[in-house]
């Protein structure tokens, strides 16, 4: 009867929690001592146990339930504690700001406390307690070492500087974890994106997205082959496992079915890129957006006139081709609540300044005069094919106009109708901004563009397509009843506004994009 009892009570339970360093035997019994459940303890987040027993792992909350055994917690001495592990351009700049900004918002005292070169800790705490209220770990490692940990119970949230790969996400799922890419189990927490850096006094000013690929494939190897000096390319990448590396590795090599040269300085930090290039006057290094001082940035350009440089406003609408979000991953296990506050906080306005701050792009939208779009309408008109006439670019200037572009754009995976990570992330940013108001009685305008492969009245189809898919998207994330205060629509020009060469797949991918525009 027992055994029935607490088989029905596991039921109710979801295998969630954190794990301490060392596990011990408990008893959890409830008031009436119906239920009973022995086990290891694997867990405790201050308000539920999480415990192996025969039924499996079970989560019990901590309210209904007596511990009894040597592995029972301090419930008056509890501390919260998070392991946060991953990509270095996050651990040594981003998440200590956002922990110092959370701290201040809660009227919290952040202390630092390095452990060793790779590993420190924050203490949170009240200003009339003797002891934290939270710990919060991070572990200076690489993406790949970061889900390595997670995989391991050796942390609680992977800091990733790229998108989870298939294989992980198997690992993960039949861990027990969830899929790690449904929304509630990742998020981008910021955008970084890939600047080829230089020496202050080397003379290359600017490069080819494609020459610079063919750089870092080895198959270009002097200075003389971009207009500069004839001495060698050096190369400078951050480390293999590192979330930005492996961006390289599929931005750049995978386009061309190449691997990244094997001569090439990798770096375990970030950070250290563009310090070693500022001192290599034949230094060529891949930092990221937020570390390229004391290093000089590239602008990217292509063979169709076209120019881009990394900047907040290009990265933040991934028309520069090489932005690269920086995500958070959580299992499917609960936190404890100072943890779950804190990752709340991170997607507050508050959090998006110290973002900003930070060197690193936020995710707030942000309103583009069209007085201030100058270039992109001059190379309408400069690049659009002969099927492109004067008057649709005429229909497209009347239309937009009127109003201003958000910064907020949407992409597709490569081959597919299905949103990419950044494009899903900013799904849930604006329908939360429409939910709160922040659009009501405006228009709100959907606008597909597409590449120019291919014949101009089926891109344009597709543009549409894709602009009601964005729409359909965005719709489905809010209630209905909202849609009553705003006013939506769906426009479509296809190939009549590119932003890169469609010479390449870096700028058909560009090119391929819904922007919001409003009114």
């Amino acid at each position: 009867m027992r055994r029935q009892r607490a088989a029905f009570f596991a039921a109710l339970f979801v295998i969630t929690g954190w794990i301490p360093a060392v596990a011990q035997d408990i008893t959890l019994r409830s008031p009436d001592g119906a239920v009973e459940i022995s086990g290891t303890l694997l867990g405790f987040d201050g308000e539920f146990y999480r415990v192996d027993t025969k039924f499996g792992e079970l989560t019990v909350d901590g309210s209904g339930v007596m511990c009894d055994g040597p592995g029972c917690p301090n419930l008056s001495t509890y501390v919260a504690e998070i392991v946060f592990s991953g990509a270095s351009v996050m651990t040594d700049i981003l998440l200590p700001a956002l922990v110092e900004g959370f701290a201040r918002r809660e009227q919290l005292q952040a202390a630092r406390i390095d452990l060793d070169d790779t590993r420190f800790v924050y203490e949170l705490t009240r200003s009339d307690a003797a002891r934290p209220a939270a710990r919060f770990e991070f572990r200076v490692t690489t993406t790949d070492e970061g889900f390595a940990d997670l995989l391991a119970n050796e942390a609680d949230v992977v800091l990733a500087s790229r998108e989870i790969r298939p294989a992980e996400r198997r690992r993960a799922e039949d861990s027990g974890m969830g899929d790690l890419t449904d929304a509630n189990r990742s998020r981008v927490l910021a955008l970084d994106a890939l600047v080829p850096v230089v020496a202050l006094t080397n003379p290359v000013r600017e490069i080819s997205t494609e020459t610079l690929a063919r750089v870092f494939t080895g198959e270009i190897t002097n200075w003389q082959s971009l207009g500069g000096p004839d001495a060698p390319i050096l190369l400078h990448l951050p480390g293999a496992g590192s979330g930005l590396g492996q961006t390289a590795e599929d931005r750049l090599a995978a386009p061309l079915n190449r691997s990244l040269s094997e001569d090439v300085h990798r770096h375990r930090r970030t950070a250290q890129i563009a310090a070693s290039v500022a001192d290599d006057p034949f230094g060529l290094g891949l930092a990221s957006f937020a570390e390229t001082a004391p290093a000089r940035a590239l602008t990217l350009t292509g063979s169709c006139g076209f120019s881009l440089n990394a900047t907040r406003r290009t990265v933040k609408t991934e028309d520069y081709p090489l932005t690269s979000p920086l995500f958070l991953y959580l299992p499917a296990r609960r936190l404890p609540k100072m943890a779950r506050d804190f990752l709340a906080y991170t997607r507050s306005a508050p959090a998006q300044i110290v973002i900003r701050r930070s060197g690193f792009v936020d995710q707030s939208p942000e309103e583009i005069a069209i007085n201030d779009q100058g270039d992109r309408f001059a190379n309408a008109l400069l690049s659009a094919g002969s099927e492109i006439d004067l008057a649709q670019l005429k229909e497209m200037t009347e239309t937009l106009t009127p109003l201003t572009r958000l910064t907020t754009s949407f992409r597709f995976e490569p081959g597919s109708a299905r949103l990419d990570a950044q494009s899903r992330s900013n799904v849930a940013q604006l329908a939360s901004a429409i939910a709160t108001g922040t659009y009501d009685a405006r228009r709100l305008l959907f606008v597909g563009f597409s590449d120019g492969v291919g014949a101009a009245a089926a891109n344009q189809n597709i543009a549409r397509a894709r602009a009601e898919a964005v729409q359909a998207a965005v719709l489905s994330a809010i209630d209905a009843g909202v849609t009553d205060r705003i006013d939506l629509g769906v426009a479509a020009f296809g190939e009549a506004l590119p932003m890169a060469c469609d010479d390449s797949d870096w700028g058909r991918r560009v090119n391929r994009r819904v922007e919001v525009w409003v009114r």
